[in-house]
């Protein structure tokens, strides 16, 4: 396995092809990157902005110059040294009937379908028949809306294939006799009988764990890997997948050991399954550690108070983490995955039913009761078989038994994770039931956590990324060093990242909002100035200022308002996507008007002006640690400069590829520069065999600097929690051990230092330091 020096994330889309790729060239072989990490570019849903709605595997997509446009951007990178990354969707694909021709003939023909068995579909639960949400209203209501084209059912844009035979009945029974049930929307909640990617009907699950499916939707990637046009692959939600770790397994043998990281995300200590073959994650795991130095704890338990006392948020709803994430759980459970939670039951039921005495009077009610409280106990994305058994522990158990009334009916707890751990027997049920249980578990984590109770619990927005632990949201240097020293020894080829195209704030916005960790009282003050805007709630107000501050107070009606608005959908508290109100949410945009995007802007560029220099150190430190810490860094498109972006569509702007701006670079892309170029240099100090050391300054502010040496050839050093620092004194007496010999500044050439360095000195022109060892 070749590792990359750097990967760079592009957003290709029909507004960016190909081309506009390889016009980015001269620029992104002149920051030093050694890959192009590009998103999806199988055919894709036409007009797509992000490629993971694919529709035909076979293909590489129109909109973005097909193969030929791929091929040729492939060798035009390769006379630069560069090579290909490849983000592939292997758990779904989309579920627009007349774009997806396999889905099409499954609709068509039913079970016998050579297609059939390429999706997740409960042909029972639906008496025979797919259940396609996709009317606007009841059936009633839309049926002047339907109308038969030949051997096609149109509705709108939308088409459907008539089975074979049925094109000449009356409406009423052509309906009836077709493999789908055509639906209101909102029946996908509690009735859909396929799996979905988490609750997004419009992806509908992929079996890859079948040996045909995984060969037919990967040729067209495999073939790419062989004829040496791509050098690696990025595996997109591997949690959805029915056995992640064999999937891994072949694809690995398919790609002869390609380069290959996955979007596995880590809950807390969790730790990646050591006998994976892949390189290591996406990096999501990096980011929370990076992210965690620069939140003060002690002020962040101060930002806590000040937030309750601001909001009134009851705990369950905002006030206290813990209770506020369980109760997004449930909230998910009961509604958005009434449907998967379903088909659980109905397994579990077929299953005790067929088991004997030991099992046949556990009711669906009971076994229902079960999941859903054994679901929301799970506290990382999902089970796998290896440790299943301590996630789902015993005490999680006897917790979830205990919501049960009758002592005797809490049996049913006991069934059902015997089922999910794969103890309670064998045979195809079984073996589905635990798939299916895990699959569940990342859908809920991922939809309670990331996209509910991380925009209702909010005290520091900067924390609340994917991946991230509200409930622990500093991260000491030790911690910080020991993680480091982890990827080193056992996952060195790891992927490690600051922003995404998933990230809800990008690295330099975070930058800016962490600040607020270290002074809680300018933020404090920084409110009572801004009170006077008619915010329509306390809770949304306190977002939409941190938000402000994050954007340097930029008065960007337009972005802040988008932002704003799903936030307060996400959190289905007031407004939801599907049952908005109205009044609520305009609202929210005449706040914004009078609020952050008008006049009083004006107070946030001011606290921003005050903060500048403590946002500089955060947005420099956390990118200096990103490209020279362990792993494999991957930039995403503009963060090698300054780089504000909120929540997608946001993050995915467009943005400049000028060469020009490499020969008089800024801050931030002056640090991006040096960092990469020294990868460049010394591949050996940064690639698999490279070692890792902590260094630890000495003196009274010493907890303030993070140190480290790679290979004994380059020393990072950057300033942590500087407002603070500055508080008290700044670096007066404080000193960094280097290891021996000589060191030059990478980011000044003229100064050099040995021995003991002085942190005053080490730091007097930037917050950060890049020393290479000359002697």
């Amino acid at each position: 396995m070749t590792l990359p020096t750097a990967t760079y994330r592009l957003q290709l889309q029909p507004a960016f092809p190909f081309a506009a790729a390889q016009a980015a060239l001269p620029y992104l072989a002149g920051l030093g990157v050694s890959h192009l990490h590009l998103s999806p570019v199988l055919e894709a849903v036409p007009g797509s902005t992000h490629g993971y709605d694919v529709t035909d595997h076979s293909a590489v997509r129109r909109e973005l110059g097909g193969e030929a446009g791929l091929r040729q951007l492939a060798d035009a990178a390769r006379q630069l040294g560069i090579g290909l990354i490849l983000d592939i969707v292997p758990n779904h694909m989309s579920a627009s009937v007349r774009h997806n021709r396999r889905l099409w003939d499954v609709l068509r023909a039913g079970p016998a379908s050579p297609y059939a068995r390429w999706f997740d579909i409960d042909w029972a639960a639906g008496d025979g028949r797919v259940l396609l949400p996709v009317l606007g209203g009841p059936l009633g209501a839309e049926l002047d809306r339907l109308t038969v084209d030949g051997d096609v059912l149109r509705y709108g844009e939308a088409s459907f294939p008539l089975r074979e035979g049925t094109a000449e009945l009356p409406l009423a029974d052509l309906l009836d006799a077709q493999w789908y049930r055509l639906a209101w929307w909102r029946l996908a909640r509690t009735e859909l009988n396929y799996r979905r990617f988490f609750t997004i009907s419009e992806l509908i699950g992929l079996r890859v764990e079948d040996e045909s499916v995984f060969a037919a939707t990967h040729a067209k990637i495999l073939e790419l890997v062989r004829d040496g046009v791509v050098d690696g692959l990025r595996v997109d939600h591997p949690d959805g997948l029915a056995d992640p770790e064999a999937y891994l397994r072949r694809l690995h043998e398919a790609t002869r050991g390609r380069w290959t990281v996955i979007e596995k995300i880590l809950t807390g200590d969790e730790r990646l399954p050591s006998g994976w073959q892949v390189a290591g994650t996406t990096g999501y795991d990096a980011l929370r550690h990076i992210d965690g130095l620069f939140a003060d704890p002690e002020g962040v338990d101060q930002l806590r108070s000040l937030y309750r006392q601001f909001t009134g948020v009851e705990d369950d709803l905002g006030g206290r983490w813990e209770p506020t994430a369980r109760r997004a759980a449930y909230r998910v459970l009961t509604h958005e995955l009434a449907a998967e939670t379903e088909h659980l039951v109905r397994v579990a039921t077929r299953i005790c039913a067929a088991g004997g005495p030991s099992t046949r009077d556990h009711a669906p009610w009971a076994l229902r009761l079960a999941l859903r409280e054994l679901l929301v106990r799970v506290p990382v994305y999902r089970p796998y078989r290896t440790g299943a058994e301590v996630v789902l522990s015993e005490s999680a158990a006897e917790e979830a038994k205990a919501v049960f009334s009758v002592a005797e009916e809490s049996a049913a707890v006991d069934v059902v994770r015997d089922l999910a751990l794969g103890l309670l027997g064998e045979g195809p049920e079984h073996e589905h039931f635990r798939a299916r249980f895990a699959q569940t578990s990342s859908a809920l984590h991922a939809k309670s956590v990331e996209d509910k109770a991380f925009y209702r619990y909010t005290p520091l927005l900067s924390v609340n990324e994917v991946g991230g632990d509200p409930a622990r949201p500093s991260v000491t240097p030790d911690e910080f060093h020991a993680f480091c020293s982890h990827l080193a020894r056992d996952w060195p080829g790891t992927a490690t990242v600051l922003s995404t195209h998933d990230t809800k704030r990008s690295a330099e916005v975070r930058a800016r909002i962490a600040v607020l960790s270290e002074h809680p009282r300018r933020w404090a003050a920084l409110l009572e100035r801004v009170a006077g805007a008619p915010a329509p709630d306390a809770h949304l107000a306190w977002i939409a200022w941190q938000t402000s501050v994050g954007l340097g107070g930029a008065p960007e009606r337009e972005r802040i308002g988008a932002a704003l608005l799903k936030s307060a959908r996400e959190a289905a508290l007031r407004t939801t996507w599907t049952e908005q109100d109205a009044a609520y949410e305009d609202a929210v945009n005449a706040f914004v008007e009078s609020g952050p995007g008008g006049e009083l802007s004006e107070a946030v560029r001011e606290f921003a002006k005050t903060t500048a220099e403590a946002a500089r150190a955060n947005s420099l430190g956390a990118a200096l640690l990103h490209l020279t810490m362990p792993g494999v860094p991957d930039l995403y498109q503009g963060t090698e400069a300054e780089y504000a972006a909120l929540v997608d569509p946001d993050n995915r702007r467009p943005v400049p590829f000028d060469p020009a701006a490499l020969a008089e670079p800024g801050d931030k892309l002056a640090v991006t520069l040096a960092a990469l170029r020294l990868r460049r240099e010394l591949p050996g100090a940064f690639g698999a065999s490279s070692t890792y050391a902590a260094l630890r300054a000495r003196g009274p502010r010493a907890e303030h600097c993070v140190a480290f040496c790679r290979s004994g050839e380059v020393v990072t050093a950057v300033t942590r929690l500087s407002l603070r620092l500055a508080d008290a004194g700044g670096w007066t007496g404080t000193r960094l051990p280097l290891p021996d010999g000589t060191w030059a500044d990478v980011l000044a050439s003229d100064r050099h230092f040995t021995g003991e360095a002085d942190l005053a000195a080490l730091f007097a022109r930037r917050p950060v330091a890049l020393l290479r060892r000359v002697a």
